[in-house]
């Protein structure tokens, strides 16, 4: 029965870099587009960062705008594929350390717990030590090794 798998670990990185990335772009289009796309005004996210010490607020939450955003499409696409899943989990370990961590293990913990960034800090580390698919952008104009 599992032989007929073989072959398959290819196309988990596929997996992989298509899940990380649209839930950073998701995330990012929130910071992004406000409002309209179910985040806070602009406003908001300047507060929330000052409040956790996260400062100067306006540059920092534009990296992390970009980071998730454009990062997650590179990542979808897998162009600079190593370079963006660093960046996110650089993202998601500030997030854990400066206020998931404080709020417990759970996500569904009021103010959320870290469950979720560190999926997510852990998926895009894997990414980055494992590389893009055998599909993807860095792949095809040789910014990486083609896997045999």
């Amino acid at each position: 029965m599992f032989q007929r798998l073989e072959g398959g670990e290819r196309w988990a990185v596929v997996i992989l870099q298509v899940f990380l990335g649209f839930i950073f772009v998701m995330h990012g289009a929130q910071k992004l587009f406000g409002p309209s796309f179910y985040g806070f005004p602009w406003e908001g996210y300047l507060g929330f960062f000052s409040k956790f010490g996260i400062t100067p607020a306006p540059l920092w939450v534009w990296v992390v705008t970009i980071t998730e955003f454009f990062g997650g499409l590179c990542i979808v696409f897998g162009f600079l594929t190593r370079f963006w899943a660093a960046g996110l989990v650089i993202d998601m370990t500030v997030a854990i350390l400066k206020i998931h961590i404080n709020v417990g293990f759970f996500w569904l913990t009021p103010g959320g717990g870290l469950e979720f960034p560190l999926t997510l800090g852990v998926v895009a580390l894997v990414l980055f030590l494992m590389g893009p698919s055998f599909l993807s952008v860095d792949r095809a104009i040789g910014l990486e090794r083609r896997t045999s």
